[in-house]
């Protein structure tokens, strides 16, 4: 199958698209990464973005449009990155505007009938509200494809995106997607980027490449503020975004951050997400691998910290194992694509809470049972290629 997975993190910087090949085989999936593209979104759009999520109250009217105007980008993202490629099928993330996974509640934008208008192949959309209505947190969901795209049958692995929230994967050696643990461990790249705008009135909108963390020292006192958020103590299974650690923190803690430099305060704020997610590891294993992927694999100021915190995990971008860290997620949308075609629950209960493993997402059909028809000859002919 030929699709494209579509995705826009919690960061609002934009729209991740990859065109991959994906393949049944060995009780998983093949999956061949043809061509992948960032379509940046426009300041005007991204800023009405911001000012939409929370703490932001949108009227009804603003919602609606954002949600047609960013399926019309989503669209043109899928045509950008497959050009003239006739596809079987695409699968959009979308863009959260909300979530509360303890009241079991997400929402994502991004028109899906308006992305079929525009690329001319069903859309596959609506992931996370399946698992939230089986009484789960609706995420995270990539989990499932991590365990795919990366467990090893020796070595004990730890699939960490660092977007602008830090989400971890456990695998076990020699993990299946029932074996694997995950949660959000907390914020990632969307405290320092909301961090550098406000210092910098807009002029940046991130520590490129890390630049400001590494030139900083570690303000200890305001890091014990950082890391006594009652989040961080909370058991899994848990999920989080900008309604917690979004600008409304940033503005709890003005007053301690506004007292350091821009170089010292995106140095704390590195600190307290390598020392989060090496808390979150170390009770589970004591070495192995950490595959990162995410816009944190940019940052070499945060991958030093991990490092130093986990002296005895090789850090490694996902890149290494075939993966382009910029778009994992994208692919595992795809995949979650596939099994939603295929009619098998990828809801995974032991990573969301859920009641049972849920089936995930909703179908914008075009010409949908020459789609099944050609799934059930591909699944057909690698039933055979087994035997």
């Amino acid at each position: 199958m030929l699709a494209v997975g579509l995705m826009s993190g919690t960061s609002l910087d934009g729209i991740d698209a990859a065109l991959v090949d994906i393949e049944p085989r060995n009780g998983g999936y093949a999956v061949l990464a043809r061509a992948t593209r960032t379509q940046p979104f426009a300041p005007e759009f991204a800023a009405r973005l911001r000012a939409a999520v929370a703490p932001g109250i949108p009227t009804p009217s603003e919602v609606a449009s954002l949600d047609v105007e960013l399926g019309a980008l989503f669209g043109d993202a899928v045509r950008n990155v497959a050009g003239e490629a006739q596809l079987d099928f695409i699968a959009s993330h979308g863009l959260t505007l909300f979530h509360d996974g303890d009241r079991h509640i997400t929402w994502q934008i991004g028109d899906p009938f308006v992305i079929r208008e525009r690329s001319a192949a069903t859309v596959l959309f609506d992931f996370r509200r399946g698992d939230c209505a089986a009484g789960g947190h609706g995420a995270p969901l990539v989990p499932f494809a991590d365990a795919l795209l990366f467990a090893s049958p020796q070595t004990f692995r730890v699939a960490l995106n660092l977007g602008g929230i830090a989400n971890l994967t456990l695998l076990p050696p020699g993990a299946s997607t029932m074996d694997v643990l995950a949660w959000d461990v907390g914020p990632a790249n969307m405290l320092l980027d909301g961090f550098v705008r406000r210092r910098t009135a807009g002029a940046q909108t991130c520590d490129r490449d890390g630049r400001f963390a590494a030139a900083g020292t570690v303000d200890r006192g305001v890091l014990e503020i950082l890391l006594s958020d009652a989040y961080f103590a909370q058991p899994a299974p848990k999920s989080t975004g900008r309604e917690r650690f979004g600008e409304a923190f940033l503005g709890t803690l003005s007053r301690a951050l506004d007292g350091l430099s821009v170089e010292d305060g995106c140095a704390t704020l590195v600190a307290l997400t390598a020392q989060t997610v090496a808390a979150a590891i170390q009770p589970h294993a004591r070495s192995g691998e950490v595959v990162v992927s995410g816009g944190g694999v940019h940052n070499p100021a945060l991958l030093h910290a991990l490092r130093e915190r986990l002296p005895d995990f090789g850090i490694l971008s996902s890149e290494r194992l075939g993966v382009d860290p910029d778009f994992k997620e994208a692919i595992a949308f795809a995949v979650l694509g596939y099994e939603l075609l295929r009619g098998r629950p990828a809801g995974l209960p032991r990573v969301t809470g859920a009641g049972r493993a849920a089936l995930l997402g909703a179908i914008a059909p075009l010409r949908l049972d020459a789609l099944l028809d050609r799934l059930r000859e591909e699944l057909d002919a690698h039933a055979g290629h087994r035997t």
